[in-house]
């Protein structure tokens, strides 16, 4: 039962955290008029929920973590046949990838490059499990259309500007800048929001160490904001040990994995629900500090490719893209495995 309750609670922690990061990328895309096709809590996979807006929000099946789906994201080149394959996928409703290529007279890959293109846009809906050919469809339109129906554009160019107004990649660097960035700090200004609501509001139970005495304790909002900016500043000093080869080992070494963070999330719980806020505070500080980092795919390696692109005034290829978020996933992936093997010794077998 103890298991469960710790799966539970560090999964509860953990989406509510997520939330809060992707709620972050999904206002200010909204701010600036980008359009977001999802927000949903849990992995990507079968999900139930509504539509608000022009963006599904709802639960999956895997309710951990979260993601929002921000238009016009997909790294590249832009298709140069998105124009005239809007037009006709708008034109008949429901288009087989085979009949746009034969249309616009170009390769199966160009039409692929361009429906696909245009999925990540949501501007058409992309083929389904169950379809048995590339068939794309346009989106369906509360009482003005069904999904598929044919909706003819009277003008293709005012068309196509319209929609890529709405998409990420169309914005200028620091508005971009501001989107990539919003989810980690959000965590952060979380952080320190709940450090002055449980120090300097509700307040907590100290203890002295020398008496014994055990006393309630608050201290002023100033003190707490302080106080919380001092614990991300330490974070921050932690993490960037990691990149000193000297310091790297010790810091893994005292880190904890979602073994750890589950173990310890159940022990706060024990104590009280100010306490599982207080660890949760903590969590969202690392959450939001390692997204930082100038790793893709993480946001700080994404906005450090918006840098790279904006100084190169290039865009960065599929390919190189592809090539660093492996890169990053693998070291992230060898760092997970590190940590969750001295959690178990650490926790399960106690020979840490």
């Amino acid at each position: 039962m103890d298991v469960l309750i710790m799966i539970l609670c560090l999964a509860v922690v953990l989406s509510v955290l997520v939330f809060i990061h992707e709620g972050g990328h999904y206002l200010t895309s909204r701010l600036f008029g980008v359009r977001v096709t999802e927000f949903m809590i849990g992995l990507p996979g079968p999900r139930v929920g509504f539509t608000w807006h022009g963006t599904k929000f709802g639960v999956t099946a895997v309710p951990l973590g979260g993601y929002a789906r921000v238009c016009g994201m997909e790294p590249g080149e832009e298709s140069p046949y998105l124009e005239q394959t809007m037009a006709f996928a708008y034109e008949k409703g429901t288009v087989y990838l085979e009949d746009v290529a034969a249309h616009l007279g170009i390769s199966d890959d160009d039409a692929y490059h361009a429906l696909d293109e245009l999925s990540e846009w949501g501007t058409l809906v992309p083929p389904r499990r169950k379809d048995k050919h590339n068939i794309y469809r346009t989106p369906a339109i509360k009482g003005v259309r069904a999904e598929g129906e044919p909706s003819p554009v009277a003008d293709s160019r005012a068309f196509y500007e319209s929609e890529r107004r709405q998409q990420y990649r169309s914005l200028p660097f620091w508005k971009r800048s501001v989107i990539l960035l919003a989810g980690p700090v959000v965590n952060l200004l979380f952080a320190v929001v709940a450090f002055v609501l449980i120090f300097s509001v509700i307040g907590m139970d100290v203890q002295n160490t020398q008496t014994g005495e055990v006393f309630h304790m608050t201290i002023g909002p100033v003190e707490a904001v302080v106080a919380g900016f001092s614990y991300i500043g330490a974070v921050v000093a932690s993490v960037a040990q990691l990149f000193n080869p000297a310091t790297a080992a010790q810091v893994v070494d005292s880190s904890v994995s979602v073994v750890g963070m589950a173990v310890i999330s159940k022990s706060y719980l024990d104590m009280g629900l100010i306490y599982l806020l207080y660890f949760t505070a903590m969590i969202s500080v690392s959450l939001g500090v390692m997204n930082l980092l100038p790793i893709p795919p993480l946001d700080g390696g994404r906005f450090v490719v918006e840098i790279f692109q904006r100084i190169r005034r290039k865009e960065v290829s599929l390919k190189a893209l592809n090539y660093l978020s492996m890169a990053g996933m693998a070291l992230f992936i060898c760092f997970f495995f590190i940590m969750v093997n001295q959690d178990v010794q650490r926790f399960v077998f106690g020979n840490w």
